[in-house]
């Protein structure tokens, strides 16, 4: 592994007045290839994992199609309670809320509006000034209120929110009859032996923090209610432990995943990034040159896990900087230099 390319790279990064914190781990499957990179944090320090909680969610729903308690065709309505589908997604006059698909909440493509970006109303703008706690039918309450960007399952498009994934949690609830937090030790933590993941949902659990704007914050509150679309902690050292068995076939059939691989590309607030089935894809190459492909998520504190095929390695870690590409980028970039 080319270390000096890396350390350059990362010490680009860390040396902006902005990052205060950063970490980045890459190996190969089978760890024979190894490179971590810290700054002011270790590889076993407590880490938000914000969207990055979307692919164990995904990992969930995947490991009960393997049980085929599921199908990704079925109707979200034979889960969920019918007052709170009602109206769900209302589109050009035409009630779509009874047609929306496992699918189309996996792949991005259920065309329901981003409560958290979207609008005069986006939390995004409320969670910068002060912390609060939600509920999922209040999340319900904002996407109902809200004008959908398509038509479910409009060829071509995807369109990302959260709204999508808290369903899916909802769903795995009640397949699994028991709390999202369960099923995520029943499918992954325990399996993988995982001691220091969780999904943030008591006033014991520790909440790390991130940075806005140089400064830091802490949204316990907002990181309790964000379950299974980012609710998640973890340490660089166990995601890696995760996303290598993600991609391994270690959590659900390996087989499906090469089911799941067509995506699309995300409102323009994302490029350049697409959605394939539960999972974010990123083309990366030089100009003219060969392109590699990144699978995995990031997270809009500055988590990311990725994996690249073509050069059997994956990249963990975080860069604490809120509503800032700063990992996503280092991903992108260390991809490129590591031959």
């Amino acid at each position: 592994m080319q270390s000096e390319k890396i350390n350059k790279l990362f010490e680009k990064v860390t040396s902006s007045s902005k990052v205060k914190e950063c970490l980045l781990l890459i190996e190969n499957t089978d760890g024979s290839l190894s490179c971590c990179k810290e700054y002011n944090r270790t590889v076993d320090t407590p880490m938000l994992m914000a969207s990055v909680t979307k692919l164990f969610t995904t990992a969930c729903i995947l490991a009960l199609l393997k049980e085929e308690k599921l199908s990704l065709e079925d109707k979200i309505a034979n889960y969920l309670e019918e007052d709170l589908m009602e109206s769900l997604h209302v589109y050009k006059k035409n009630d779509y809320s009874f047609d929306l698909t496992i699918a189309h909440l996996l792949y991005q493509t259920s065309g329901l509006p981003d409560f958290f970006l979207d609008g005069a109303g986006a939390i995004f703008s409320k969670v910068k000034e002060r912390d609060f706690a939600y509920s999922y039918e209040d999340e319900l309450g904002w996407i109902k209120s809200m004008e959908p960007i398509f038509a479910p399952g409009t060829k071509s498009k995807a369109y990302y929110t959260d709204a999508n994934f808290d369903l899916l949690g909802k769903i795995i609830e009640v397949i699994n009859g028991s709390t999202l937090q369960q099923a995520y030790s029943k499918y992954i933590f325990e399996p993988l032996e995982l001691k220091h993941t969780y999904l943030a949902t008591g006033q014991d659990d520790y909440i790390p923090h991130t940075y806005y704007k140089s400064e830091k914050m802490e949204r316990p509150l907002f990181i309790r209610s964000s379950y299974a679309s980012g609710g998640g902690i973890t340490t660089a050292r166990e995601l890696m432990i995760f996303i290598k068995a993600f991609y391994s076939g270690k959590l659900f059939d390996q087989s499906v995943l090469s089911r799941l691989t067509i995506s699309n590309p995300l409102q323009l607030a994302f490029f350049p990034i697409h959605y394939a089935g539960g999972y974010m894809t990123v083309k990366v190459s030089y100009p003219f040159g060969k392109k590699y492909t990144l699978m995995g998520h990031s997270g809009s504190t500055g988590s990311f896990a990725f994996y690249c095929p073509e050069k059997d390695l994956f990249f963990v870690g975080d860069a604490p900087l809120i509503d800032s590409p700063v990992g996503t980028r280092l991903v992108m970039r260390a991809a490129l230099n590591i031959s």
